[in-house]
């Protein structure tokens, strides 16, 4: 790929899948001018990422590991990562979410927003989130028909001609729920 498209930008995301004896093979992926690997060791391994962050010059994009604001800055102390990926969902939320992006932002570590399949409603939070300044990389939000048939909203997300999701400017979160189709859809209803 790299030889065929010298400069586009490339990533890798190696799931967990290495150890640190892996580092002088990982180390070869430095020739390729990647813009990261994405969680190349364990997800609960950040010591260990960063001794690899210190024997590669590929920058190494923290995800699984990042569930929580503290995780976040352990990650940064530690230099063992040069890039987080933060989902809301799996990090506690939207203010976790802008915890995380601030750590990252004033330590100079760019983020980039990842989904989890959500619908029109997740993805709206997503959208908005991904809006802030910090989010400097391509992140890997999709247009809801992606994932489903018909989402929960009347005006998904879709995705434009060059690829991005538009940010709403209209007041609150920029969905409109498709009332009836949840009503059908809905298996039980309970009142607290």
């Amino acid at each position: 790929m790299r030889e065929r498209f010298p400069a586009i930008k490339l990533q890798v995301d190696a799931n967990s899948i290495y150890t640190l004896a892996d580092a002088t093979h990982l180390a070869q992926l430095d020739a390729f001018d990647l813009l990261l690997i994405e969680q190349p060791l364990a997800h609960d391994d950040i010591i260990d990422h960063a001794k690899l962050q210190a024997q590669i010059t590929t920058p190494i994009c923290l995800d699984e590991s990042i569930v929580s604001p503290e995780h976040a800055r352990w990650a940064i102390e530690l230099k063992a990562c040069r890039v987080i990926n933060i989902k809301p969902s799996r990090v506690g939320g939207l203010h976790a979410a802008k915890q995380i992006h601030d750590l990252a932002q004033a330590a100079g570590i760019p983020v980039w927003c990842g989904g989890m399949l959500e619908t029109g409603i997740g993805r709206a939070s997503s959208v908005a989130l991904a809006s802030l300044s910090n989010f400097t990389l391509p992140g890997d939000i999709s247009a809801s028909e992606r994932y489903f048939a018909r989402d929960i909203v009347s005006n998904p997300f879709k995705l434009n001609s060059d690829s991005t999701l538009s940010v709403p400017t209209s007041p609150g979160s920029g969905i409109k729920i498709d009332a009836e189709f949840l009503d059908a859809v809905t298996l039980e209803r309970i009142e607290i």
